[in-house]
């Protein structure tokens, strides 16, 4: 008996080194540079203190889930291949799922957080799967000039597909501070880092602006907060478009509406919300998103973050069921919409 116990202690053991050895390996590079009133030297904050919760409230989640059913869906026909090329005259926003959309504005093709991957995650083989394939197919993307990464998480950082985006197009990827170092690593040339509210000028016709977002950062167990997270805010002749990333709700959508509102269009996250006492500090609620919505004074608000990987509580449509109250609650009805994979919007 005792070599029994001893056998399973020794398993264990093992097994927590092994954890720990993988969440080490996994973990990014710290960013360093100087303080600022979001950073504090070694780790980033949110506007207003915000943290995510830590990790006894992970634990608590973990036991007491109530999840929401998922189905895998896997006969959905890709969308149509885009177009090559629009005028810069004009807005068009592709749902490609998840946070990724091809924005095509000011004559460049945009990409926003991609990620044809089948899990979320740094193995193929665990982790959250991917439950609907992605609208547009890989090979029938536009030529990409420009990819926003709001932020490192595996959802929203796919080493896969920036890889393949890397070999294909070559395009700059914009990035929040810190989150170069592993990009150079995983062989992207062509980087370029912003902190809050700086600008880059990718074009005559297109200007992109690193904007607060309230979430978390980190690969692994030693690297959290130790990069930034960011939304995006593009400037073109058509009017300015509006990329939220991944975020909870608080004031500082009202100061992003004053300072660069108002907008043509805004991608806005609508899923991963429940329960609220968990996910609150880190995702909005259908309802937020819609509150979002009206402080940044958004003409049209398009949909994202859900419905692709069961990252939280909520069943696989609530998201877009709740969405729809909000959206009778605030008389939203025409200003917000759910796009369908594959399907665009041209807001000009």
């Amino acid at each position: 008996m005792k070599r029994m116990i001893l056998a399973l202690f020794i398993l264990i053991l093992f097994f927590v080194a092994v954890s720990l050895s993988i969440g080490w390996g996994l973990s990014t590079r710290k960013y360093e540079g100087p303080a600022t009133d979001h950073f504090d030297g070694k780790r980033f904050r949110n506007p207003g203190s915000v943290e995510a919760k830590k990790f006894a409230d992970v634990m608590k989640w973990m036991i007491d889930r109530e999840k929401g059913e998922w189905k895998e869906v896997v006969d959905t026909a890709p969308g149509n291949p885009p177009i090559a090329e629009l005028d810069e005259g004009r807005i068009r926003i592709t749902f490609i799922n998840h946070s990724s959309m091809l924005i095509q504005a000011g004559g460049v093709n945009i990409l926003t957080d991609p990620i044809w991957s089948l899990r979320a995650s740094p193995f193929q083989w665990i982790g959250p799967k991917r439950m609907r394939p992605p609208g547009i197919r890989f090979e029938d993307l536009p030529e990409i000039h420009l990819t926003l990464i709001s932020h490192n998480h595996y959802d929203h950082l796919d080493a896969n597909t920036v890889r393949a985006l890397e070999e294909k197009f070559r395009p700059l990827f914009i990035v929040p501070l810190g989150v170069s170092d592993y990009l150079k690593k995983i062989g992207v040339a062509n980087t370029r880092e912003l902190d809050w509210h700086e600008k880059r000028r990718f074009s005559e016709n297109l200007e992109i602006i690193s904007t607060p977002a309230i979430h978390f950062s980190g690969r692994g167990l030693m690297d959290r907060d130790a990069s930034l997270w960011c939304g995006f805010v593009l400037k073109t002749p058509a009017g300015s478009v509006y990329f939220a990333g991944d975020t909870g709700y608080g004031d500082v959508f009202k100061e992003i509406g004053e300072k660069y509102g108002p907008f043509a269009a805004a991608i806005l996250p609508i899923g991963a919300y429940k329960p609220q006492w968990f996910m609150s500090p880190i995702h909005v609620s259908p309802e937020e998103a819609a509150r979002i919505h009206l402080d940044i004074k958004s003409e049209k608000s398009i949909a994202a973050h859900f419905g692709c990987f069961p990252l939280a509580d909520e069943g696989m449509g609530e998201a877009g069921e709740d969405l729809e109250k909000a959206k009778s609650k605030y008389g939203l009805e025409n200003d917000f919409v759910v796009l369908k994979e594959g399907d665009y919007i041209d807001i000009r």
